[in-house]
């Protein structure tokens, strides 16, 4: 069965435009994964954000596993993007994300 999730979505859509990064969080398998990729994205078609401004990785997926890294991460979405465009990124299961060096700081564990 699948729920439409109502008021979930209202609230991603009143708060679309105010610049703030989204975080969705609850337990497993509640529906948090289809808000996204499914319910906010069709939203966002039906309002005219084309296909191709909207950025999904799920790091969850063997596929994607070097994604994980910070800096991979970072050279795809950008390797997707071309400027003077607003994008919608998705990232599902970013708590696989592996923290690593920073390399501009000298003995830096961040």
């Amino acid at each position: 069965m699948i729920i439409k999730r109502d008021y979930y979505l209202k609230k991603m859509i009143d708060k679309r435009e105010n610049g703030r990064i989204k975080i969705i969080t609850g337990i497993r398998r509640c529906g948090k994964s289809y808000l996204l990729f499914n319910l906010y994205q069709e939203y966002l078609l039906s309002i005219g954000v084309k296909r191709n401004q909207m950025i999904s990785i799920a790091l969850d997926e063997i596929d994607n596993i070097k994604y994980r890294n910070p800096f991979e991460l970072n050279d795809y979405i950008k390797n997707k993007i071309t400027k003077n465009k607003k994008y919608y990124i998705f990232i599902d299961e970013i708590q696989f994300s592996k923290s690593v060096k920073n390399p501009y700081i000298p003995d830096s564990d961040e």
